[in-house]
């Protein structure tokens, strides 16, 4: 059995944040240690730690430069944090604020598209854009609250607002003439002073009849709904997809159905003309662990995937249905496949299923069929007993090398604890029969994307990802603490709930709920895929908790239970 007490490494100690943070945050947390018997302060105020010594006050920064002591008997350190502002700052007189014009980098539309040009800048300007001989008036527009980060959402702060002292100016056109039409020259009249600044994007027209025709060649290629990595993920289109380009901006591409993609994703096909695919009669055949249904197309077109309750709905896009004939072979998850074309270029196909309960698909096209797989439920080897006999479970230590993840009052590391946790919980589903696998056993460097890869080869019946918590720039460490449960597809929301609920009430932990989130590791659809947040590495009490080798012990014996128990408890 791994065991480790994390000590403190000094009498006063500072893990949290550097000198010289820099942050919009209006408050910031002070993570760290000092000996129990010697007062703390900070700026001359004493702070509340816990038995051990453990602290994590927060204090309000103004903008610009906040100079902080941090003291213990005859110990200092010291910090500076920077706040900046989180809106452009308007200039005075004829200038445009930073960065505020739009288009910001080349962009391609086809004719009689809108292409929209923005600016911001004092009150009461007068602004007007010039490309390709046509003069486009901006105007001052109502403005919209501004989004708080998604992140927001961890520490209830997401609430938007309405930015302050901004001037907004938009105007929109569409361009009949075809080719590069170059860069916009924005002018701005204030008081009778005028200034004049070329955009940073060029504009290029092309005729809708003339689209580029592209070919996916990554494994599964990250679709979006804007062309930037701040817009949310649609489902990834498979090897082979073929789609066509309507507009780029930077190096983004926007394909025919909406999604945007990053060009290196794709490869250009020459001279290729995509045409509407047809769809007819639909096969399908068992293979050892999982349903194979086969839809022939003449091209290998788009897809998205929609998992519900008792039903998992595949869209094509760019296709028509001629069919007539379909084809399930008896297995034990569909229990019928209808067909539905919902508008001229999209049809959804609609699996219904015996349960609610999926355990997992994968797709990819071979030549021009579509080959989507539907993973079978697991099965014991031993029904009668409680055990995990038959079971595989990934579980996935959090971050390892170079990644520390989240430090605690005392510097101890988060990827150390989650390496330790793990294989105390790889013990205990041992004991109960299952076959277990680990993405890391040692303290190395591994990417996101090596443990992703690890997961869709080895497509274990679950897989869990062990962490540590830790909360952005403007969180209450101190009052911030529980168990959290994070999932992505449908198919994992069971399991996390369950699994949340479970650890919460046996081991009577604080709940910090469960999440629908976006990461890396809750993405794999292979299996039902989750991350555990198993409390606070910055909370002064709770880490006291996290770093005591008798209750990572009942922590890993809870995980291992729970998992049994949600294993053999009916799926309806």
């Amino acid at each position: 059995m791994v065991t480790l007490l994390a000590q403190s490494p000094q009498p006063l100690y500072l893990a949290y944040p550097p000198n010289n943070h820099q942050t919009v945050a209006e408050k910031i947390f002070f993570i760290g240690s000092a000996s129990p018997t010697n007062q703390v302060t900070i700026n001359h105020q004493p702070i509340q730690r816990s038995k051990t010594g453990n602290f994590a006050p927060s204090f309000p920064l103004k903008m610009g430069e906040n100079k902080f002591t941090i003291r213990a008997k005859d110990q200092t350190i010291q910090r500076l944090i920077t706040r900046l502002p989180n809106q452009p700052q308007i200039p005075k007189g004829a200038k445009f604020a930073v960065n505020s014009l739009t288009p910001s980098q080349n962009i391609t539309r086809t004719s009689g598209d809108k292409v929209c040009f923005s600016a911001i800048a004092v009150k009461n300007a007068q602004i007007s854009v010039k490309i390709a001989n046509q003069n486009i008036t901006l105007k001052s527009q109502v403005l919209t609250p501004q989004l708080p980060p998604n992140s927001a959402v961890l520490t209830a702060t997401n609430q938007s607002q309405l930015p302050q002292g901004i001037t907004l100016y938009q105007g929109c056109t569409s361009f009949a003439n075809l080719g590069n039409l170059g860069k916009p020259i924005y002018t701005i009249t204030v008081n009778d002073q005028t200034a004049s600044q070329t955009g940073s994007g060029e504009i290029n027209i092309i005729d809708p009849s003339q689209v580029t025709v592209v070919e996916i060649i990554s494994d599964t290629g990250v679709t979006r709904t804007g062309p930037s990595t701040d817009y949310s993920r649609l489902t990834p289109l498979p090897k082979g997809t073929k789609v066509s380009v309507t507009g780029t901006e930077g190096d983004w591409l926007r394909l025919d159905y909406g999604a945007w993609i990053l060009a290196q994703e794709t490869q250009l096909i020459p001279d290729a003309i995509l045409t509407t695919s047809m769809v007819r009669g639909i096969s399908s055949q068992n293979t050892e662990n999982a349903t194979e249904i086969i839809f022939p197309l003449e091209n290998p077109v788009p897809i998205e995937i929609k998992q519900e309750d008792n039903r998992l709905i595949l869209s094509l896009h760019n296709t028509v249905a001629q069919t007539d004939t379909i084809y399930i072979v008896e297995n034990p998850l569909i229990r019928r496949l209808d067909w539905q074309q919902v508008n001229p270029k999209k049809v959804d196909y609609t699996f219904n299923l015996y349960s609610a309960q999926q355990w997992g698909y994968d797709v990819r096209y071979e030549g021009t069929s579509l080959i989507f797989s539907l993973r079978h439920p697991p099965q014991f080897q031993n029904k009668l007993t409680r055990n995990l006999e038959g079971i595989s479970i990934l579980l996935d230590p959090g971050h390892g090398g170079k990644e520390t993840g989240a430090a605690g009052p005392t510097g101890y590391t988060e990827k150390e604890v989650n390496l330790v946790v793990s294989q105390l919980i790889k013990e205990e589903l041992i004991k109960r029969g299952a076959t277990v696998y680990m993405t890391r056993e040692t303290d190395q460097d591994l990417s996101l994307n090596e443990r992703v890869v690890m997961i869709n080869k080895i497509k274990p019946t679950l897989a869990i990802s062990v962490h540590y918590n830790a909360l952005p720039d403007g969180g209450d460490a101190i009052n911030t603490d529980g168990i959290g449960a994070f999932w992505y597809h449908p198919q994992a929301h069971n399991l996390a709930a369950f699994l949340h609920n479970y650890l919460t009430k046996t081991l009577k932990r604080p709940s910090y709920g469960v999440y629908w989130n976006n990461l890396a590791l809750t993405r794999p659809h292979t299996a039902p895929s989750i991350l555990l947040e198993l409390g606070f590495m910055i909370n002064p009490t709770e880490f006291e908790w996290i770093i005591d080798p008798q209750e990572q012990v009942k922590l890993a014996s809870a995980i291992a239970d729970g998992i049994t128990e949600w294993l053999h408890k009916p799926q309806t």
